[in-house]
């Protein structure tokens, strides 16, 4: 059976409206003869009379009652599709997969992708953590939209703006010895065991690179999956640890735990955001770069860091 097309269901839906054939044509604009041709085309696909034609006009059937409730819904459907993909063109809705490491969730996303979501709020942003490595493998690989990473050489052709930079920072149990340093340097917290991050992350790799320009080596009393896991292993004697300096403040307000400031250049890292062509983007990937960048760029607010 071929199938309906909406300017057939407009013009029966007008001629039950208007209450004859010929007023419906005059207000689609068209011939009677071919709203009349319309009708009856409607009729044979369908196999049914929708209609009763009299010298006063016409009268739906049962059937006719039904397809105008039908045709209504249909049309207000088609209707909303184009509204909807109107919006996905202008970046009003969409979908935007990003994938960030550990530092940029825990120090800046949150609030940022919030403010994101106040301004574009039918725009649904899928977040997921994953080492810096993973993620810019990821954007290559178009399984993320964007990506945050620690600058390092990557080997993917990709496009990369600034976005923050952060600050590693030693942290301690409060009586530890070198808690009542105002800072440090690396060579002498490798005296003390460590409580490291799972393998794989930058900065485990960043300690151990530093370590062996030393000559020496890290050493790790346990490794864990998180911040929170990280601090909590410290804050019970199991070791030392580094963090971003803007995490590490969030935790010493609930832990026992010392902030220590090392005396190192290796210390100083730069977060960048990664795409694989900013032009090729959806609209709505498109306005979060953008947003992200701009927030990168505003003074330092309660709870962010800007070093």
């Amino acid at each position: 059976m071929t199938r309906l097309d909406p300017t057939s269901l407009q013009l029966f839906i007008a001629v039950l409206e208007e209450g004859t054939i010929a007023a419906a044509a005059e207000r689609e604009h068209i011939a009677a003869a071919a709203v009349s041709k319309r009708i009856s085309e409607i009729e044979s696909q369908l196999r049914t009379q929708l209609l009763n034609r009299t010298n006063k006009g016409i009268e739906p059937t049962a059937a006719g009652i039904a397809l105008l409730g039908l045709a209504r819904r249909a049309l207000h459907e088609l209707d909303d599709i184009s509204v909807q993909m109107q919006e996905y063109a202008s970046g009003m809705r969409g979908h935007v997969r990003i994938f960030a490491n550990i530092s940029a969730i825990t120090q800046f996303l949150p609030a940022e992708i919030k403010s994101f979501l106040a301004e574009y709020p039918q725009i649904q942003v899928n977040l997921e953590e994953k080492i810096s490595t993973a993620v810019t493998k990821a954007v290559a690989e178009n399984a993320a939209d964007i990506g945050i990473f620690i600058m390092q050489p990557h080997g993917h052709q990709l496009e990369v703006f600034p976005y923050h930079e952060d600050k590693l920072v030693l942290i301690t149990p409060a009586d530890h010895p070198l808690a009542t340093r105002k800072a440090t340097s690396f060579a002498d917290t490798l005296e003390y065991d460590y409580v490291g991050l799972h393998t794989g992350s930058t900065i485990n790799l960043q300690l151990q690179n530093a370590a062996s320009e030393l000559g020496r080596l890290v050493r790790f009393s346990i490794q864990v999956t998180s911040y929170d896991a990280l601090c909590l292993m410290v804050g019970s004697g199991l070791g030392i640890g580094i963090l971003p300096e803007g995490v590490a403040r969030t935790y010493t307000k609930t832990l026992r735990l010392r902030t220590i400031p090392l005396d190192e250049p290796w210390t100083r890292r730069e977060l960048k955001i990664c795409v694989r062509a900013f032009d090729a983007l959806p609209v709505a990937a498109k306005l979060l770069v953008n947003h992200l960048k701009r927030q990168s760029m505003e003074p330092s607010s309660p709870g962010k860091t800007h070093d």
